[in-house]
């Protein structure tokens, strides 16, 4: 009954309870010692500074929160996030347990106050950062959709425990138990952390680990320039900058008045201490029984208003009454409103925006744009009450500006949120054929519901797609007739559609659904019954796990796997490993074979599982003759994100039916198989038709990350890999018009390769003029013939790596300059026609600006020049002596060439070229490093 209880109100299954309250009492210590530390600091730096202080610690926590998220950010990337946070909170328990003997001593100097009040900005910045990184790695997308609301309720108690807590033991014991009590209750979340990682996150691979440390967003830079493209966001930010200046403002009066009406610090930290967990209490009781009725009555932007409108009240009633208990009411609106009813109605909000760009933006006005406001608030203070010499009081009209400022944006935010709604939904509205007229003035809802409800099965899949984050309540109808739709496609899209509202939603008829002859929307209508109804899991797998059609009870094995995956008494109970294993060995004989359908699932379920001694018959299927399975394994392969199934998925980039799907299953590996990546560059182990997709694996992610990884692989050695993502970024600039893309870089990679270029030409052009010199007629033996073919086959190679330079070059340059006219220039110059090509130099030569012109534009010429047999005279090719031009391309190009100078070295056999040989023996490549042996062995041979 326990279960069922939590099961229906916070949405917790089995296996989930434990980590659950774990993460719950995680998150309540470190609420309830910021609780503690926060009243009691600000009461002594208060106290003993006076409020004048307070705008100068504004300044200080603005400052030191950019650059310690930005310190901190690195910190956890690079190292372990559990090794970062035991030291962090360490670190942070000794200094209070300073700060507490400092108190018992009573030595507080100004830069001792100043120090702690930063430190526990800063605590509250890196703890509950911490905090969150960790849930995110903990549980993925849909675990935390539930069970997020539950987890932060701990925040919430914390939060009106420590507050009261404060008051009880610094009115009582003074506060230097109570600092001291928090530096204790900081060690007590070291053991709770390690148990949640010993639970959860030890299991997990390496890449997903690294894909739930951190978030794939853009840079900062980016971040400004994307919320500066949207109205949208642009309003967002400036309401977030304008309510944290007001509340810095409300915060500065509340502290002067209470630091005057109350002069002991103890009694100043008790009284801040009690209203702060008030605060919280209030807020609680809204977010309970208010906020989701105002949000649906009045809608997001009326639900904005409530909070500038009772703060404007509060501010008038001050300038009537400048009392300490009016400034209380101020605060308490501030602090409960802006944590309950302003909190749910941001998030709405900004919910119009597509995912990847919220988290980003979201990320940036969290920390930058509250810093920044943190740090104007400060400087606004210190002219008023510094320069101004003003009395605290009048802070009162300032405050009122602002919220008159904070209102009207709230007005022009609604206009923005209303049109990206429209703006999205309005995207999905695919018409294979021209409106009629009369369908003109259609609305945007309208014309979604027709689709929905007489489109086609191609119209109908793009809406449901693009609809799959919305809560669209005038479309439930549609989406739940779509369910008798006669397609099993669009009834499986419909069924994830139904997540969105509320649990068992049309649950009658998707039941019905899971009699159907098809594996996927079997699958799906079970995943939402046991997900998206109050059904007992029990009861679930007691009903289908055994179902007589296997259909059924292949999807209920799957759904089982999930489940169990995190639950061992879920796993044990239903003997999840000893099915598996029975449908391996059924599913491997002729006789147990009946639909390559089972086969495909029992693939998935084995991923899901992350039982690794089910993993090699994904790898054997991965070498399936159907095309189907092999996809499924692929699919699998990537959904365990396991390092021991990068290489397969490697090997099939270059197989074009199986490329897209073998992408994707990389994709999943997160931000770590980039970083994989670099790495077999760095080894140029893998083949050419292999490598040439390496790029378009991390351009799908779609990212300022991705931007990053292909900058660093234009600096690649091996010239087929930088021309694959010359035109990756080229690509994701194209469709992905909110990434930042620095010019002033591509310009510097266009001269690096017109330098590779040059030396290419110089090499061909010496390695030519040695054959020149050394053949008058004929070779006069086996040897030379030997040296020839040796040299001949090294110029056919940089000829081949010339012109895929030249290819590289103009990617480079469309994107600095117009795609489409370096696309007209390149192909005029590629073009038989003399004067076509004529043209596109004359064209290029207006197009470039100088720097690039001095770098590309002799090239160009030189290669247009020598098509037609004409000797350029811009161009001087530098011919140098054999060594020194071998040696240039041992130390700059990639594996093929070097194997290719390998050999011409050994068959030249001259012991002069061992010191140019050396270096490879140390090289990242099996290969190169073998022909370095063997060559060296082959000139040092002293029986010759």
């Amino acid at each position: 009954m326990l279960k069922k209880l939590f099961n229906k109100t916070f949405g917790l299954r089995d296996g989930e309870i434990y980590i659950s309250f774990l993460m719950q009492f995680y998150i309540f210590l470190i609420i309830t010692v910021l609780l503690i530390v926060k009243p009691t600091v600000n009461a002594l730096f208060v106290n003993k500074l006076g409020a004048d202080s307070l705008p100068y610690g504004y300044l200080l926590v603005a400052m030191v929160a950019v650059i310690t998220t930005i310190f901190y950010n690195k910190a956890i990337r690079e190292f372990s996030l559990l090794r970062v946070t035991i030291v962090s909170l360490i670190v942070f328990s000794l200094a209070f347990i300073v700060l507490s003997i400092v108190l018992h001593f009573n030595v507080l100097f100004n830069w001792i106050l100043y120090f702690y009040y930063l430190s526990i900005s800063l605590f509250a910045v890196v703890a509950t950062s911490q905090f969150w990184i960790l849930a995110n790695m903990v549980f993925n997308a849909r675990e935390a959709k539930r069970l997020f609301g539950f987890i932060g309720a701990g925040a919430i108690a914390g939060g009106v425990f420590g507050g009261y807590l404060t008051s009880l033991i610094v009115s009582t014991y003074g506060n230097k138990f109570a600092i001291l009590l928090a530096a204790i209750l900081i060690l007590c979340c070291i053991p709770i952390i390690k148990k949640i990682w010993t639970l959860r996150i030890q299991k997990m691979t390496t890449y997903v680990r690294k894909q739930r440390v951190y978030n794939d967003t853009n840079a900062q830079v980016s971040s400004f320039k994307l919320i500066l493209k949207s109205k949208h966001l642009t309003y967002l930010a400036l309401i977030t900058g304008i309510s944290v200046i007001v509340a810095k403002l409300i915060d500065f009066q509340f502290s002067d008045f209470a630091n005057k009406a109350i002069s002991d610090s103890d009694e100043l930290a008790s009284f801040f201490g009690f209203w702060f967990s008030t605060f919280n209490v209030i807020a609680l009781a809204l977010q309970l029984f208010v906020t989701n009725r105002f949000l649906s009555k009045l809608g997001v932007s009326s639900t904005l208003l409530i909070l500038p409108l009772g703060i404007a009240l509060g501010s008038l009633l001050f300038l009537t009454f400048p009392e300490l208990w009016v400034l209380v009411v101020i605060k308490g609106i501030d602090g409960s409103f802006k944590q309950s009813l302003n909190k749910a109605a941001v998030e709405l909000s900004i919910m119009p925006i597509p995912l990847n760009i919220k988290n980003q933006a979201k990320s940036f006005i969290d920390v930058a744009v509250d810093s920044v406001a943190t740090g104007v608030a400060g400087f606004l203070l210190i002219f008023l009450i510094r320069k101004l010499e003003l009395n605290t009081a009048y802070i009162t009209v300032i405050i009122l500006l602002f919220v008159f400022i904070w209102i009207i944006l709230i007005y022009r935010l609604r206009e923005a949120y209303f049109n990206s709604f429209r703006v999205n939904i309005q995207k999905t509205l695919v018409e294979h054929e021209k409106a009629p007229k009369k369908r003109k003035y259609e609305t945007t809802l309208i014309a979604a519901r027709r689709i929905l409800n007489s489109g086609a099965e191609a119209e109908i899949l793009s809406l449901l797609n693009q609809l799959t984050t919305y809560k669209l309540i005038p479309l439930k109808d549609s989406i739940i007739s779509l369910l008798d739709h006669s397609s099993n496609t669009v009834k499986t899209e419909a069924i994830k559609q139904l997540f969105q509202y509320d649990k068992g939603t049309a649950l009658y008829k998707v039941k019905a659904l899971v009699e159907e002859k098809d594996d996927d929307l079997v699958y799906t209508a079970l995943n939402y019954i046991i997900h998206h109804s109050y059904i007992n899991t029990n009861q679930f797998f007691d009903e289908y796990l055994n179902h007589e059609t296997d259909y059924i009870s292949n999807a209920a094995l799957l759904c089982l796997s999930i489940e169990a995956k995190n639950n061992k008494k879920l796993s044990v109970k239903y003997n999840l490993h000893s099915r598996i294993a029975d449908r391996v060995r059924t599913l491997n004989t002729p006789e147990g074979f009946s639909r390559k359908e089972a086969v495909g699932e029992l693939l998935i379920t084995i991923a899901y599982a992350g039982i690794e001694k089910f993993y090699p018959f994904i790898t054997v299927h991965l070498n399936n003759r159907n095309p189907y399975i092999v996809k499924q394994a692929i699919k699998a392969s990537g959904i365990t994100a396991s390092q021991r199934f990068v290489d397969d998925l490697l090997h099939f980039l270059p197989e074009k039916e199986f490329r897209k799907t073998a992408v994707k299953a990389l994709r999943n590996y997160g931000l770590g198989i980039t970083k994989t990546i670099l790495e077999f560059d760095k080894h140029e182990d893998l083949q050419d038709n292999i490598k040439q997709h390496l790029p378009k694996v991390v351009g799908s992610f779609k990212s300022q990350n991705s931007v990053k990884v292909l900058l660093n692989l234009l600096k690649s050695n091996d010239i087929v890999i930088r021309l694959e993502s010359s035109k990756s970024l080229l690509k994701l600039r194209t469709k992905n018009p909110d990434l930042f893309f620095n010019k002033r870089i591509f310009r510097r990679e266009i001269i690096r390769e017109s330098k590779y270029y040059k030396s290419t030409l110089d090499a061909i052009a010496s390695i030519q003029n040695t054959i020149n010199q050394e053949v008058v007629l004929e070779p006069k033996n086996d040897s030379d013939t030997e040296i020839l073919i040796a040299r001949q086959s090294l110029i056919d190679i940089l000829e081949e790596q010339l012109e895929t330079s030249l290819q590289c070059i103009f990617k480079l340059l469309s994107l600095v300059y117009d795609e489409a006219d370096i696309g007209v220039t390149y192909s005029g110059l590629l073009s038989e026609v003399k004067e076509a090509r004529v043209n596109a130099l004359e064209f290029l030569d207006n197009l470039l600006n100088a720097q690039l012109k001095s770098k590309v534009f002799p090239l160009v010429e030189h290669t247009v020049f020598a098509e037609d047999n004409f000797e350029s005279t811009v161009l001087k090719l530098n011919t140098i002596p054999e060594k020194a031009y071998l040696a240039m391309l041992l130390k700059r190009r990639g594996k093929r060439v070097k194997l290719e100078i390998l050999h011409l070295i050994k068959v030249l056999d001259d012991k002069s070229y061992v010191p140019i040989v050396m270096p490879l023996k140390k090289h990242r490549n099996k290969d190169v490093k073998f022909f370095a042996y063997s060559t060296i062995e082959s000139l040092t041979d002293v029986r010759r």
